[in-house]
């Protein structure tokens, strides 16, 4: 049998995912061909009349089919750009967004020291904070032991794992010491809203990671409740949010005996994160329980 030219078969594949209807196809088609022969994006460009293995052909047919079926390229590919880095993925986190970048940004708007990332996941938050502060040092905390798997992986992928430390925890529990910065995209779909979610991110990203059911605030109450006793005196709070949630998280946190609550919007002007600061003349014990 005569192997498929890879122009051919990239083409082939951009209409496979157009027929089912798959938005961006021939960029989808490009990415997963790229991953199955091992090569990068840009380098087909300069391989269209090249003969394609048919072990790499096969990896792109199952790679086309878990696409049609709606799972997600970077779930196909297993990593995903995010801030200036690529990202080790699994089935065992949330997959990171673009718009979580807003968070990143806000977090390095201010010098950091010591921060505290919670509800982790990939580690993609407190990887990037810390690649940008070469300084800075950081605890990452999650309920799951296989997101903190992944989390680990990808701090010593990064050549981060000196300066990241993670521990299985539900929020603040166990977690000692001060920090100048704290930072979480927690769960925050309410439970009515979840039917509504995209297929892509509903039946692929953990459950748990995206709605702690109810309202969808009681993260943002329980990091409210606790953020006080884990900042160091003038520390911040950022959190990413729901498009809709900024009055209410605003809300919380300035009944929390935050300081100076902000709504941020991300590029598409949507509220994206709130911040808050620890009121300077908090308790400044070196270590809270």
């Amino acid at each position: 049998m005569t192997a498929q030219r890879l122009g051919e078969l990239l083409r082939a594949g951009a209409a496979r995912l157009e027929h089912a209807g798959v938005p961006g196809a021939a960029r989808d088609a490009r990415a997963l061909l790229a991953h199955s022969l091992g090569l990068a994006p840009d380098r087909l460009s300069l391989m269209h009349a090249d003969p394609v293995p048919e072990d790499a052909a096969r990896r792109f047919d199952a790679a086309l089919a878990a696409r049609v079926a709606g799972r997600p390229v970077s779930r196909i590919l297993g990593r995903r750009a995010f801030w200036r880095h690529e990202f080790r993925v699994t089935d065992a986190v949330l997959d990171p967004r673009p718009e979580t970048e807003t968070l990143v940004a806000r977090a390095l708007d201010a010098p950091v020291e010591r921060v505290l990332d919670l509800g982790t996941g990939s580690g993609c938050i407190l990887l990037s904070v810390l690649a940008d502060r070469p300084q800075a040092t950081g605890l990452g905390t999650d309920l799951s032991d296989a997101a903190l798997s992944v989390a680990r992986d990808n701090a010593k992928r990064l050549g981060l794992d000196t300066r990241a430390s993670f521990l299985c925890a539900d929020w603040f529990a166990g977690v000692t010491g001060r920090f100048d910065t704290i930072l979480s995209n927690p769960p925050y779909i309410a439970a009515q809203e979840m039917p509504g979610l995209a297929p892509e991110v509903r039946d692929h990203d953990p459950r748990g990671a995206l709605t702690p059911g109810g309202d969808g605030l009681e993260p943002y109450r329980l990091i409210a409740a606790g953020a006080s006793a884990h900042l160091s005196p003038g520390g911040r709070l950022l959190v990413e949010i729901g498009a809709t949630q900024g009055a209410e998280v605003a809300a919380i946190f300035g009944a929390a005996g935050l300081l100076q609550v902000t709504v941020y919007p991300d590029l598409d002007g949507r509220d994206r994160v709130v911040a808050a600061r620890c009121d300077v003349r908090a308790d400044s014990r070196p270590d809270a329980e």
